[in-house]
């Protein structure tokens, strides 16, 4: 996972057509909250990551990065002001890198900055070499409650060939000192990778679902626009494989308790990722960090903020307090908002309240009808008033549903 509206006016008989609104938003309820900080390094950049992470340099400049987050959040702090934190993601990159003693910090610093919910979910993304998984209780003294695994595979084979650090018995030992450490664990894993077969899939989503396992992340390898694997693609699964692949992992996942309730992530009850279904369901994310991007609604407009990318020039500008970090900040249009509500709520399983596109963009539902219209007429969205949800086929072809409202 994952823009500016107007309200319409209380007792007003007919909706306006898209051509009468204004490119102002008029939100009657601030969306949820969370927050998500970047950690950029990696041991080694794989060679299908598009995001923003950087091989670690000799020696970590740990104090520095640190320092420049609370100079990043401490001038962000007008534009979420009073404002409750339910969720916290701190991503990368291998946030596992920095020491417990910096986690600690680090934990300190959004406890001392932020309204945190006393229940708040606190995510971080670790690594499952050994150095940093002998780390996972001080991380959990520190105040992180869940934990996100990056396997990707138990088949060395297959890690070699995605260029991961770890292999297959580092990774099983890190599930289980995660699972000692905090009460909730997710595991990514990627299928449909060189040379995978059916069986080999199946091994692995079997392995993951044998630890117990509360939540399981499932990527498609694909090959992303600028990575190593997209200028020199090796062998992968057809896409029929692919799709079969795909529906063997729904039928075990969901035949060990868990539900598909969003496109890549199975669940047991009560254990759904609060921060990535804030995403899904419109709600604000502050992004601090190199790269880090952010969604803040105000009363009157709603943002897109972009931290810079690159790890020093992103630490020189937000130690120099000037506002230069922020390399971008635009407020979104009537026109963009449609297509990123429905980009982000249709990936689940259920979908939302269509009232709850009002509610967060500020915008009637008669602002779409035309797109709506279209999808059901396909058979690609549910019919009803009720909810905006994509019917089976649908989902099937979410790319295609979604474009429908570009």
């Amino acid at each position: 996972m994952s823009r500016v509206i107007p309200i319409a006016v209380a007792g007003q008989l007919n909706a306006p057509t898209s051509g009468d609104l204004v490119d102002r938003p008029r939100l009657t309820a601030l969306p949820p909250l969370s927050v998500y900080v970047h950690v950029p390094w990696c041991v080694r950049k794989c060679p299908y990551c598009d995001f923003n992470s950087h091989e670690q340099p000799a020696s970590l400049p740990e104090a520095r990065y640190l320092d420049a987050l609370q100079a990043d959040l401490e001038q962000a702090l007008p534009d979420i002001w009073g404002r409750q934190v339910h969720t916290v993601f701190i991503g990368g990159g291998t946030p596992s890198l920095l020491s417990a003693q910096g986690i600690d910090r680090l934990m300190a610093l959004l406890r001392s900055h932020l309204n945190l919910w006393p229940d708040a979910e606190v995510t971080l993304e670790a690594n499952p070499g050994t150095a940093e998984a002998e780390r996972f209780l001080a991380y959990a003294e520190s105040g992180i409650n869940r934990i996100s695994l990056g396997i990707q595979s138990f088949d060395d084979e297959k890690l070699r060939a995605l260029g991961r650090v770890h292999d297959a018995a580092q990774a099983r030992a890190a599930i289980v000192m995660a699972q000692r450490a905090v009460g909730r664990v997710n595991l990514d894993l990627m299928f449909a990778l060189p040379g995978q077969t059916l069986d080999q899939c199946i091994q692995d989503a079997n392995e993951a679902l044998n630890f117990g396992t509360e939540h399981l992340s499932m990527y498609q390898l694909t090959f992303e626009p600028n990575t190593v694997f997209a200028k020199y693609p090796p062998q992968v699964p057809d896409d029929e494989l692919a799709f079969l692949m795909q529906e063997a992992i729904v039928d075990l996942a969901e035949a060990s308790g868990l539900e598909r309730y969003e496109v890549s992530a199975f669940a047991k009850v009560g254990a759904r990722a609060r921060h990535n279904v804030n995403y899904w369901e419109f709600g604000d994310y502050l992004g601090i960090g190199p790269g880090a991007h952010g969604k803040i609604s105000f009363h009157d407009r709603i943002e897109r903020q972009a931290r810079s990318r690159n790890p020093e020039a992103w630490m020189q500008a937000a130690l120099s307090r000037s506002d230069s970090h922020i390399s971008e900040r635009r407020q979104l249009t009537t026109g963009e908002l449609p297509f990123e509500f429905m980009l982000n709520a249709l990936r689940l399983k259920q979908g939302v309240a269509a009232s709850l596109y009002t509610e967060r963009c500020g915008l009637p539902i008669a602002s779409m009808n035309k797109e709506l219209l279209e999808a059901t007429k396909r058979g690609l969205l549910l019919e009803s008033p009720m909810r905006l949800q994509a019917t089976e086929l649908g989902w099937r072809f979410l790319n295609e549903l979604q474009t429908l409202f570009l």
